[in-house]
């Protein structure tokens, strides 16, 4: 689970797992019908482990987005489970331990670049299997880290923002802003103080940690120029609802810019008993931020730019609810 709205939760295979014994068969989906860390800090992903089953999926939330077709997963899911080659686990179309594509080839789903790089902090305690963030490492690998707490990186407090709620978090509107006036103030702090003079070696250690500082990149430099930025990365915490406190309170996250999605709604079908629609799954959290972040930020017109980030999720969605629909609970 991710906490946008300060709020999110993961999304599951488990429910899924189950559905596609039951309809294997099933016909295309209703939405191509109509249209350097330390090596314990493994790029893996989570899961929501509270969840129930009480949350009725809204009618057709999906609809309308620009997605590539679903036929390969029409097709992956009759040939069935595969054993993935590296860590021996039985799995459908992708493995969330080893992060790679089972059954389905790269040339076959669509690619996302992305306009900022995303970090996501899961939770040592939650199962892989249920966490919607390897869509995102998947579907835009070049932008997209997963870290497992407790290894966050070092961040730029003025350069990075959390998605997470807070009595001080901001909208995506006015995100940029507040940016702005934190890099203004460090500004103003630092014309007071006297600079200390370096040794050369530590110089010679400041560029070498530059140089290999995982955020900066030739497309943030880029970004810089053009006033895009100061927004270089952003976090999202994967995780249930329960758990977030550990991660969310780590003093490494707490001067960064808090932002939060206050409008946005779920169609999750197993949301956190007694948490309302606008815990979001992780996926949902990414996806809603950058079409915000395209339209406020960058001030441009959203086309679906980022709509395959849902690629996965919208496919398992109609599956799941198929499944649902025949056994009488919808």
């Amino acid at each position: 689970m991710t906490l946008a709205n300060g709020k999110a939760m993961n999304f599951g295979l488990t429910y899924f797992r189950t559905g596609l014994s039951t309809f294997k068969r099933a016909s295309m989906s209703s939405l191509d019908q109509d249209q350097g860390l330390h090596p314990s800090c493994r790029n893996k992903t989570t899961v929501c482990s509270d969840s129930s089953d009480t949350h009725e999926p809204a009618k057709l939330p999906l609809q309308g987005l620009k997605l590539a077709s679903h036929a390969v997963l029409e097709k992956a899911k009759e040939r069935g489970r595969m054993k993935c080659s590296k860590c021996g686990g039985s799995r459908m179309f992708f493995c969330y331990t080893c992060c790679s594509l089972l059954g389905v080839n790269l040339q076959e789903i669509p690619l996302i670049k992305l306009p900022v790089k995303l970090d996501i902090i899961k939770h040592p305690n939650e199962t892989d299997g249920k966490s919607t963030a390897i869509h995102a490492k998947i579907l835009a690998p070049d932008d997209v880290t997963i870290y497992t707490y407790p290894c966050i990186p070092d961040y730029e407090k003025d350069k990075v923002v959390l998605v997470f709620p807070g009595s001080e978090a901001v909208s995506v509107q006015d995100m940029m802003q507040s940016l702005r006036n934190m890099t203004d103030s460090r500004s103003d702090r630092s014309s007071y103080e006297p600079c200390k003079k370096k040794l050369k070696s530590e110089a010679v250690q400041g560029a070498t940690h530059t140089a290999e500082n995982p955020q900066s990149s030739p497309d943030e430099a880029a970004g810089l120029q053009s006033g895009v930025y100061p927004l270089q990365r952003v976090v999202f915490i994967d995780s249930t609802w329960n758990q977030t406190n550990k991660i969310s309170t780590d003093e490494r996250l707490q001067d960064l810019l808090r932002v939060e999605l206050k409008t946005r709604k779920t169609c999750f079908w197993r949301s956190q008993k007694g948490k309302p629609d606008t815990y979001l799954s992780t996926i949902e959290a990414i996806y809603y931020f950058l079409k915000d972040f395209c339209e406020h930020c960058l001030a441009q017109e959203y086309n679906g730019e980022y709509d395959n980030l849902l690629f996965f999720y919208s496919y398992l969605h109609s599956v799941v609810n198929k499944a649902k629909t025949s056994a009488g609970k919808c």
